[in-house]
């Protein structure tokens, strides 16, 4: 039991595999040392358009609509060598009231933390009362700033563009986002601006990442306020209004952490469109990137459909997972009952994550989140030496055997903890094991090993028969 079975020679296959969860702890501090470049601008001028041409790539969501991008979102970029990050923000407008004033308060602030600034104006348009306001600021700045004069498809706007040098912002830059003009003279233009390292550098590094998800108007972007003890997420009464994931360094519990408030999961990836559409890649890119998910559920209705498929989008991500009950001050004696109830019935995928009942408008309990988010990842890291892991198994097989497939009862050669960050199981058989004994061995391994908070995938790998010699004279 103890011992691998000679039939198989792809002992150095376990080792790649150990090492593939580990490579991320560079790109956390590679990301930390890498400058910053603000991009804003009025509404509608393309931002978000000529963000997605600098990271040659479509990340941020685009939609031929006015305010689609509501707050600062980060991306990484690249070019000529030189990795940097770029922040889009949401339409500034210096007169702005409700909802814009807290988009263009989101765009201030990035302004006020980037290494750099790119002023982008539409050029078929020209200089604005708005563009001149943001000018205005921005040459009391002390950080480097340039100008794109966006939009300018062909020849004819090249003319306009001269007129942008009234705003006191030195050269504009002619480009087309839409199109790709010119757009590597801007680059290198950045990446002559930007800096060789961020002006401010984080006191802790590599924070833990976490992403914020659930189903829309649940609370995500007021508990992540509530955490920064700042308006860091534009919150609305209206159900949708973060498009973006967005991060926040967060201190939490004496620690740092990294997190990443996301758009409300309405339909499937498949049968959105449109803005809703980017926003469900956003956040599924948000939870792939992410170490720990928080998972908020509204603790005042009923488990829905949503809420489901949230979870099950989480679990099928491998990432560790801490379940946190909002709006726990509306919930009665009645209700705590019921939903006690429906959890059970519900989360039977997710038996294995901690819960924690908070409420994001009052602030009680959210500084348990800390706890449980250490727990979880704990546990997402925790590796099982392969000796002790055989001698438990051993044991347990022989109390509680596999069932007979086919005529012939399977056995259980060897294990092996092949990787973490999720915590893989590998069993090598004689012959297929059902999923309800793969549950019966992933419960058993909880029991005795922990792993709250984490999921545990088992894979089973049947033993292939060698063909026998043909005997001689036939």
């Amino acid at each position: 039991m103890t011992e691998l079975d000679g039939t198989w020679s792809d002992e150095a296959e376990f080792t790649a595999l150990d090492s593939q969860a580990d490579d991320a702890a560079s790109e956390e501090e590679a990301e930390l040392s890498q400058p910053v470049l603000a991009v804003v601008g009025r509404p509608n001028v393309g931002k978000s358009t000529l963000v997605n041409r600098i990271l040659g790539r479509r990340e941020a969501v685009v939609q031929d609509t006015p305010g689609v991008t509501r707050d600062r979102v980060a991306y990484d970029a690249q070019w000529a060598g030189r990795r940097f990050t770029v922040v889009d923000t949401g339409g500034w407008e210096p007169s702005a009231t409700g909802l814009q004033a807290a988009v263009a308060a989101q765009a201030e602030l990035a302004m006020n933390t980037a290494d750099a600034v790119l002023v982008v104006v539409d050029a078929s348009v020209g200089a604005t009362a708005t563009d001149e306001a943001v000018a205005k600021v921005l040459r009391r700045s002390k950080r480097p700033v340039l100008l794109a004069a966006n939009k300018v498809d062909d020849e004819r706007l090249l003319s306009d563009v001269a007129s942008l040098w009234s705003l006191g912002l030195g050269e504009p830059y002619p480009v087309s986002a839409l199109h790709g003009r010119s757009s590597g003279d801007l680059l290198d233009a950045i990446i002559k601006a930007l800096p060789e390292a961020p002006r401010e550098r984080e006191a802790v590094a590599g924070p833990r990442r976490v992403a914020l998800v659930g189903k829309p108007n649940v609370g995500k972007s007021s508990l992540l306020n509530k955490l920064t003890g700042e308006q860091r997420s534009v919150v609305d009464s209206v159900a949708g209004t973060t498009v973006d994931p967005v991060d926040s360094l967060v201190e939490l519990d004496g620690q740092v952490w990294r997190f990443v408030d996301t758009a409300g999961l309405r339909k499937r990836v498949h049968t959105a469109s449109g803005t809703e559409y980017y926003a469900s890649l956003r956040t599924k890119a948000a939870i792939d990137s992410s170490e720990v998910v928080i998972v908020l559920l509204d603790a005042s209705e009923p488990l829905s459909e949503q809420d489901l498929r949230v979870l099950t989008s989480v679990v099928e991500s491998g990432r560790a997972c801490v379940l946190a009950l909002n709006k726990w001050d509306l919930v009665d004696e009645d209700r705590r009952h019921q939903l006690e109830k429906e959890l059970d019935r519900g989360l039977v995928r997710v038996t294995w994550a901690e819960r924690v009942n908070i409420s994001a408008l009052t602030g009680r309990s959210v500084r348990k989140l800390a706890p449980a988010l250490r727990t979880a990842l704990a546990s997402w890291d925790q590796r099982v030496p392969t000796g002790q892991l055989n001698s438990w198994l051993s044991e347990l097989i022989a109390a509680t055997p596999p069932p007979v497939r086919g005529g012939k009862q399977p056995k259980v050669l060897f294990a092996t903890q092949a990787g973490i960050r999720p915590p893989t199981l590998v069993l090598f058989t004689t012959g297929f094991l059902e999923a309800g004994y793969r549950r019966f061995i992933e419960r058993k391994f909880r029991e005795r090993f922990g792993f709250e908070g984490s999921p545990v995938r088992i894979n089973v790998r049947v033993r292939e028969k060698k063909p026998r010699p043909a005997k001689k004279g036939k």
